[in-house]
């Protein structure tokens, strides 16, 4: 257990989570003295970066780039407002709508709530809503992105378990849309009790030709999930289609997108690739390890004695992936927590797909509780509030994306349900 001991140091003091990962292997192979463990380490790192599901996350980062800077976002905010602005919460609603449809596109929280939040924070304050009402929603919402598919998370779950991609997309449709109904049931309370503002109904025509000027950004996901339902592309595949699609569409349709951007998104997109595939990497020797030890082999005894109940399990699985969440980032979380999580719902008889969308959405939580909640910080540069104001009004939407977790974990079928009825 030096090995765990270690990495938690190595966090303590400040280390990035990665390096961390890294260097605490590498300091247990070399006191282990074991030259066998030292010529793997390099062979370890290699095979857990090289899978080919893996390099399907460049190519959703560069997509949600080039889209937020294409003009995509603002056209999907404007036929979200369109739709639903008239009821009670205004651009509240439209801005869990927004989140939903630009979630179909991105497949990730922080390109949500950094990109999409800018619109909708600055429309909102021209409003009248609250600053901090504004931000907590942004960023309740902008966890609805890698639920519905396509999903960073998802390709990373399913690359390291040899999970169908495709059964893990289909399986984030219902909770995503539990999610966002969920939401906006709040949004309406909230927006009630204090009289927030509401959109005049759009006449037919306004909302017909917003729809006609969202169409081509609408049609990705089609293309994303019907290519690959299809036959015609695999996940990866359409993660470089939906980057050349993105691209044709800023550039030549809406024309926003300018090839001076080119350069500061490619930039962005190597960034957020390295930093993603070094944990990834870095997690990779650490887990193996860890069955070096046989840690999996002690936590499945350890479970089968503390109870034989799956659902239990489950809940322990939610438990300490929520406490996670309020420490470490998602993706760290995920690559780390699979090798202990992968046997022990293997001999649990755990649905892979139910387990994959399941720990999704709980890293998704963790995303907004902090103090490592990496989609409130956008949001408060933006709305230019503070992590106090946040939390006081974001509390009410963690409660109730915990609920709907509890949800999907007791009721197995909603996340199955598509999967199975599609796929067989």
């Amino acid at each position: 257990m030096y090995i765990f001991l270690i990495f938690i140091a190595l966090l303590v003091i400040g280390v990035p989570i990665g390096f961390s990962l890294l260097l605490a292997s590498i300091t247990f192979i070399v006191f282990s003295g074991d030259l066998n463990l030292m010529t793997m380490a390099a062979q370890r790192v290699y095979i857990g970066t090289s899978s080919f599901p893996l390099l399907a996350i460049p190519f959703f980062i560069l997509a949600g780039l080039l889209m937020n800077t294409g003009g995509v976002s603002r056209r999907l905010f404007k036929f979200a407002t369109c739709l639903v602005g008239h009821i009670t919460g205004g651009l509240g609603h439209v801005n869990v709508l927004a989140s939903m449809l630009f979630a179909g596109m991105s497949g990730s929280a922080v390109a949500d709530a950094a990109g999409l939040g800018v619109i909708e924070i600055e429309a909102m304050r021209k409003e009248g809503f609250d600053d901090s009402f504004s931000a907590a929603i942004t960023a309740a919402s902008s966890t609805i992105g890698p639920i519905i598919p396509p999903s960073i998370p998802m390709v990373i779950f399913g690359g390291l378990t040899s999970v169908s991609v495709a059964r893990l997309f289909l399986g984030g449709f219902i909770p995503g849309v539990l999610m966002g109904f969920s939401l906006m049931v709040v949004v309406y309370l909230i927006a009630k009790r204090r009289n927030y503002p509401v959109h005049k109904r759009a006449p037919f025509k306004e909302r017909w030709f917003a729809f006609l000027d969202a169409i081509p950004a609408l049609l990705l996901p089609a293309i994303i999930m019907g290519g690959i339902l299809g036959g015609i592309f695999t996940p990866t595949e359409a993660a470089v289609v939906a980057s050349i699609y993105a691209f044709i569409l800023g550039t030549f349709f809406y024309k926003e997108l300018k090839m001076k951007d080119l350069l500061e998104i490619i930039k962005n997109t190597m960034r957020s690739t390295a930093q993603v595939l070094l944990i990834i990497g870095s997690a990779a020797l650490f887990g193996w390890l860890l069955a070096y030890q046989k840690v999996p082999d002690m936590i499945i005894r350890f479970a089968f004695d503390l109870t034989s109940n799956k659902y239990v399990i489950l809940l322990l699985i939610n438990i300490i992936c929520l406490i996670l969440g309020c420490f470490l980032e998602a993706m760290s979380i995920l690559v780390l927590t699979i090798p202990v999580v992968l046997p022990l719902a293997k001999v649990y008889g755990i649905d892979l797909v139910h387990l994959g969308v399941l720990m999704t959405l709980n890293l998704m939580v963790g995303t907004v509780t902090p103090p490592v909640g990496v989609c409130l910080y956008p949001v408060m540069r933006i709305a230019n509030v503070s992590m106090m104001q946040v939390l006081q009004e974001i509390w009410v939407y963690i409660v109730v994306l915990v609920a709907v977790l509890l949800l999907i974990t007791y009721c197995p079928t909603l996340v199955t349900f598509l999967p199975n009825l599609i796929m067989g």
